[in-house]
């Protein structure tokens, strides 16, 4: 799972740098983390989580935004959502 996302992530946003965070993988512009993998296995929990920080360009007039999500498998739905949604962050 964490290898077809960093393939999303690199693919759709090739301007954001891999890097580790926290000891999970992480992509960075400028040096600031813009979205992470947690490992579900790594934490012991029932499901892996990606996730946004504030430097993701995500924010809407709405008051709500997505910011992470809960990840048990990588359908082709949940991998064109991510796809949108990392190329949103970093517009």
């Amino acid at each position: 799972m964490a290898e077809r996302l960093h393939a999303i992530v690199t693919t759709q946003a090739p301007e954001l740098s891999p890097k580790l965070w926290y000891g999970q993988p992480a992509y960075a512009r400028k040096g600031k983390v813009v979205c992470f993998f947690r490992s579900g296995h790594v934490d012991k929990e029932p499901y892996s989580t990606f996730s946004f920080t504030a430097e993701a360009n995500l924010a809407d007039d709405s008051g709500l935004w997505p910011t992470s999500f809960a990840v048990t498998e990588l359908s082709d739905e949940a991998a064109k959502t991510i796809t949108a949604l990392v190329t949103k962050a970093v517009s």
